[in-house]
């Protein structure tokens, strides 16, 4: 299936990982502010994709991952090194994003400017890149429609690639629940991007304008036939 390349990989526990942040909460608690960036360098790519899951909006969820880390530092010393500092964090961005979008009533998908800042110029780009760029937008359409409780396990899982039991303790949802939501997520987003490629399959491997032309010109030429109708600039006629 399409949604092969989703799957979990296989995790296992990294207890030095823990410990490098347990150190790096100790040194921050001790006056070490250098050491709190360290921390966000270490937990921005996952904290953000589980903030951009509840609000559907790259901006917003850049806010909610800030609140969170503002909120995390005065919570620092509160924090209890036996615990897990990955999913402490999980919780209190879970919660920052939750409260703005409960504040800015957001309900709306992402919208086509947003879409176009997520792919980038295109103008330049190659092919493949192009292709990359347009597969990763109908991903995320797909997964912006799936239900709040959903898309957030779906990200965890198929995106972060955290096990059963990180995602579980990420959402403080017992582990059951997260098997459920997660294979529910990905039925729903087969049929979200059976959809979407359905509706764009008249845009698949398009052959038109520039490219058009070019093939006609060198057909014509390897042949040695003159073409009825010219177009403008070939042999400077119109």
């Amino acid at each position: 299936m399409f949604l092969t390349f989703l799957k979990p990989r296989p995790t296992t526990p990294s207890p030095a990982s823990d410990a490098d942040d347990h150190s790096l909460v100790a040194r921050v608690v001790a006056g070490d502010t250098d050491a709190f960036e360290h921390i966000m360098r270490r937990h921005n790519q996952r904290l953000f994709r589980i903030a951009r899951s509840i609000t559907r909006d790259p901006h917003s969820a850049e806010d909610a991952l800030q609140n969170a880390y503002v909120r995390a530092y005065y919570k620092l010393p509160e924090y209890r090194p036996s615990g897990n500092f990955g999913a402490w964090l999980s919780r209190i961005t879970v919660n920052e994003a939750l409260m703005l979008k409960r504040n800015k009533h957001e309900q709306t998908n992402v919208d086509d400017a947003q879409i176009e800042s997520l792919a980038g110029p295109r103008g330049a780009e190659p092919a493949e890149a192009v292709a990359n760029s347009q597969l990763g937008i109908l991903l995320e359409r797909a997964i912006d429609k799936l239900p709040e409780h959903f898309r957030t396990v779906f990200v965890l899982r198929a995106v972060e690639h955290l096990s059963v039991a990180d995602t579980a303790a990420s959402l403080d949802l017992p582990a059951a629940t997260v098997k459920t939501r997660y294979f529910r997520a990905r039925q729903l987003m087969r049929k979200n991007v059976e959809q979407a490629l359905a509706a764009n399959t008249s845009e698949v491997f398009e052959f038109a304008g520039a490219r058009c032309d070019r093939t006609c010109a060198r057909v014509f030429e390897r042949l040695g036939l003159r073409r009825a109708t010219q177009p403008r600039g070939d042999d400077g006629e119109a």
